[in-house]
């Protein structure tokens, strides 16, 4: 009996200590004990239940923020998110949530886009137009003359076409220079594509034409960000640099039907298939010398030069447009009459 009542006196003065029962409240809750419990496991690891998060009032019943060497960790609703995006497990057998957001931090590190599958780029541009055209409504959003500026800081004020054409007389001699000329030309293209757009009245940014404009200049940004920054860094492909260097050329001659025979070489090529056997013992398949890499369609090597060179077809169309010529040299000539 004496040693019952000993029991019973050590569990008492062990949830005195927790803070669980004193004189005026007799009972608890097994969930209270448990929490105590496991905060004091998380403690002698070395993990601190944040309190700012707390002071908010955004932690829920059993949700726990923890510094760990004195570097914050996420919230578990954020990290279950993430995870979730990636096709991660939340938490793995044995694994404590810090340990979860350990391997959500190596996941973000050695794989830093998730693989969300196939996106649809026209949907995510239409979501990014709606939401512009809703700060502007609402005059949260920069002044459209600032993001003018941030779009196109790079490209000097005194480009126009007739200087891009005076630069284009020296192109054929050095590829970084090349690659320069292409580059200006290109965002000078984008450039008069948003000025357009931002010349529109409130009026008329809220019809459907409109709207799918602003949505295909969104597209056509996002689309080109790759091969500008390969002719910013001079590290784009030679075989590609040829045909885009030969595309300017037309482009800035007027001459949009040799610019889009140009275009159709490099997207689609014009290389023989290799049908049947291409290598007989010794002998070489005839006309086997015709297929090397310029001929090849670039267009199938992957998405991302799938997506520049279809941008790339946007912007020579946009060139034909603000920059008429003879009807003989337009590629599908539509008067402005008609257009309109």
């Amino acid at each position: 009996m004496d040693i019952l009542k000993a029991e019973i006196a050590r569990k008492r003065k062990l949830l005195e200590q927790k803070q669980l029962v004193d004189d005026k409240k007799k009972y608890f809750r097994r969930g209270d004990l448990n929490a105590k419990d496991t905060e004091e496991v998380l403690q002698k690891v070395g993990y601190k239940k944040q309190e700012s998060v707390e002071a908010q009032g955004q932690t829920t019943e059993g949700a726990y923020s923890f510094v760990a060497d004195g570097q914050n960790i996420l919230p578990r609703t954020e990290v279950i998110r993430r995870l979730r995006e990636r096709g991660e497990p939340i938490l793995i057998f044995g694994e404590t949530e810090p340990e979860a957001f350990d391997r959500l931090r190596q996941c973000e590190i050695s794989q830093p886009e998730a693989n969300r599958g196939f996106r649809n780029d026209f949907q995510e541009a239409m979501e990014q137009v709606d939401a512009a055209y809703l700060q502007e409504m609402f005059a949260n959003a920069p002044n459209p003359k600032e993001d003018k500026k941030s779009d196109f800081a790079e490209l000097d004020e005194s480009v126009s076409w007739e200087s891009i054409q005076t630069m284009a007389q020296k192109m054929g001699r050095n590829k970084d220079y090349d690659m320069d000329v292409i580059i200006t030309l290109l965002t000078f293209l984008l450039k008069l594509w948003n000025d357009q757009i931002a010349n529109y009245s409130k009026h008329e940014k809220m019809s459907t034409k409109v709207k799918m404009t602003r949505v295909i200049y969104t597209q056509t940004k996002e689309y080109v960000k790759p091969l500008f920054r390969k002719l910013k860094h001079h590290t784009l492909p030679e075989d590609i640099l040829d045909s885009l260097r030969d595309i300017c050329k037309h482009l800035l001659n007027r001459n949009y039907i040799t610019a889009s025979d140009a275009y159709l070489e490099m997207a689609i090529g014009n290389a023989p298939w290799p049908i049947g056997v291409t290598m007989v013992g010794i002998h070489a398949r005839t006309g086997r010398e015709k297929i090397f890499s310029k001929n090849v369609a670039h267009v199938m090597n992957d998405e991302t030069q799938r997506k520049y060179i279809q941008g790339l077809k946007r912007l020579m169309t946009k060139c034909q447009e603000y920059f008429p010529t003879d009807p003989s040299k337009c590629v599908e000539y539509v008067s402005k009459k008609d257009r309109e």
